[in-house]
C-alpha cells in the first residue's frame, strides 16, 4: 500500500468513527427519546405533554402512528417545520369549595365548536380531593377518593390508545382518544379492562380504583387539550 494511501485511509477512518458517534451523541441527547416495548406514540406524548398529531408530524410518522422498540423520536419542532401556536392554559377555578360527591349518570354537551359534540360523564363516584393545578406535576388533573375495586368508567366515547404500566408515577394507566384534540387518562388501577386499539362508549366499565398517593384508594382523572392538561372540572357535569 502507498505511504500516502494508508495514512488518508486511517484518516477517513477516525473520522467516520467520529461522525457516528457524533450523531449518536445527538440521538441520546436532549429533545430525543429513545421507544420502549410498552410504550405507543399516545404515551410518549402524554409523558411531555405534547400534541400526538405534533409528535407524528416531527417525527414522519403517519396514521395509525405506529413506532417500535429502539426507535429515536425528536421530542423539539425541527428547524425546517413551522411553528405552531399551542392553546393557552385554562385558568383555574376561583371557588375555595371542592365539589360535592358527583353523579356519574348525569351528562351535558359542551360548546360544538370546542368539543365536536363530545358529551361528558364522570369517571366515578367520589369526593374530589384536590383542585387542579397546571404548576403542579401531581396536580395536573383530579384525584377522586372511593373504594379499591369500584368502577370506572370512560367518560366519553372513545378508542384506547394506551392501556400499561409504562408511564412512572401513574401505575396501571388508561388513556382513550376521543377524538382529534382530546384524551383522557386513568390512573392508580387496581385492574384494567381493556386493550390498546379497544372502542369503547361512555359509561363503559374499562377498570377498577386502585391505590394512589399515601396508599389511599383514589382515581387519578385528567383530560388533556391537544396534549396540554386542563381542568376536568370544567368539562365534566355539575352535580346535582
Amino acid at each position: 500500500m502507498s505511504r500516502f494511501l494508508f495514512p488518508l485511509l486511517v484518516f477517513s477512518m477516525v473520522s467516520l468513527t467520529g461522525c457516528n458517534a457524533l450523531q449518536q451523541q445527538r440521538l441520546n441527547g436532549p429533545g430525543w427519546y429513545m421507544v420502549k416495548q410498552t410504550d405507543t406514540l399516545y404515551s410518549v406524548a402524554w409523558r411531555y405533554g405534547l400534541d400526538y398529531q405534533q409528535l407524528a408530524e416531527w417525527n414522519g410518522i403517519a396514521d395509525p402512528y405506529v413506532i417500535h422498540p429502539g426507535q429515536q423520536l425528536i421530542l423539539i419542532q425541527p428547524a425546517t417545520l413551522p411553528a405552531v401556536t399551542m392553546p393557552a392554559v385554562v385558568a383555574e377555578p376561583t371557588t375555595d369549595k371542592a365539589p360535592s360527591t358527583p353523579r356519574p349518570v348525569v351528562v351535558k354537551k359542551l360548546d360544538v365548536a370546542e368539543t365536536q359534540q363530545i358529551i361528558w360523564r364522570w369517571p366515578t363516584e367520589g369526593d374530589v380531593l384536590n383542585r387542579f393545578s397546571y404548576k403542579e406535576l401531581d396536580k395536573r388533573g383530579i384525584d377522586i377518593a372511593g373504594k379499591v375495586g369500584q368502577p370506572v368508567f370512560a367518560v366519553a366515547d372513545g378508542k384506547v390508545v394506551y392501556s400499561g404500566t409504562g408511564l412512572a408515577d401513574y401505575g396501571n394507566l388508561i388513556i382513550v382518544k376521543h377524538n382529534s384534540t382530546y384524551l383522557s387518562a386513568y390512573a392508580y388501577n387496581s385492574g384494567r379492562l381493556v386493550k390498546e386499539g379497544d372502542p369503547i362508549k361512555i359509561g363503559a366499565h374499562i377498570a377498577d380504583m386502585g391505590t394512589g398517593k399515601d396508599n389511599k384508594p383514589m382515581l387519578h382523572f385528567q383530560i388533556r387539550k391537544k396534549g396540554k392538561p386542563v381542568d376536568p372540572l370544567l368539562y365534566l357535569p355539575e352535580n346535582i
